[in-house]
């Protein structure tokens, strides 16, 4: 099998982004992980800054009843409202869904995150990952990271939580469920080695 993308999912600290990097680089693909907030910003015409708020994260039941109070005054009144004062988690999951089917289209693109591992899940020449690294080595990868005096085990916890939420929220999804994945690696202390075996087990080994 000839794979055209990569998607990449990981927890936080274990260097999946990073590896994401590396391999896009080898492969002369094209790496989506943050350019996805700028796809997203700029199909909505809203600031990245408003995208990054909702980036994997599942917005709260009072911040949704806001949106759809908001929509439905709009809708009695007779009026538009801005595009931007409308943009929420949910636009932002359909929004991210069609720049990820885009990049399948166009193929050779490592796309890390954001639920492309559910979008493409049935797709056969995409080619999915989930990385992962012992607690220890995540925490030390994040020390170098994060600002002076936050708790990292804490962060940890929460943003692998609200990655977890996302998927379970928007594709009713376990993100720990193997059947997600061809291959979850611990990536431990050595990114590049981490990235070769994903290579070799794509069929792009050297």
């Amino acid at each position: 099998m000839k794979y055209k993308v990569l998607t990449v999912n990981r927890e936080f600290g274990s260097g999946g982004g990073r590896i994401a990097q590396r391999i896009a680089e080898q492969l002369g693909w094209k790496l989506l992980d943050r350019d996805i907030i700028d796809a997203i910003a700029y199909a909505a015409h809203v600031a990245p800054k408003v995208v990054q708020r909702y980036d994997e994260h599942v917005q709260s039941w009072l911040r949704r009843l806001n949106q759809q109070a908001m929509r439905g005054a709009a809708l009695a009144a007779g009026i538009e409202l801005a595009e931007n004062a409308v943009f929420d988690a949910e636009e932002m999951v359909k929004i991210s869904q069609k720049v990820i089917e885009e990049a399948w289209t166009e193929g050779n693109a490592v796309i890390v995150g954001r639920g492309s591992q559910c979008v493409l899940q049935h797709k056969p020449d995409v080619y999915h990952v989930f990385v992962y690294a012992c607690c220890k080595e995540r925490m030390k990868r994040l020390k170098e990271r994060l600002e002076p005096g936050v708790n990292i085990e804490q962060r940890m916890k929460t943003v692998d939580g609200e990655r977890a939420r996302y998927l379970q929220e928007y594709y009713g999804k376990n993100w720990l469920n193997i059947h997600l994945y061809d291959l979850m690696i611990s990536s431990q202390e050595d990114e590049a080695e981490t990235a070769r075996v994903i290579l070799a087990a794509m069929g792009e080994g050297k």
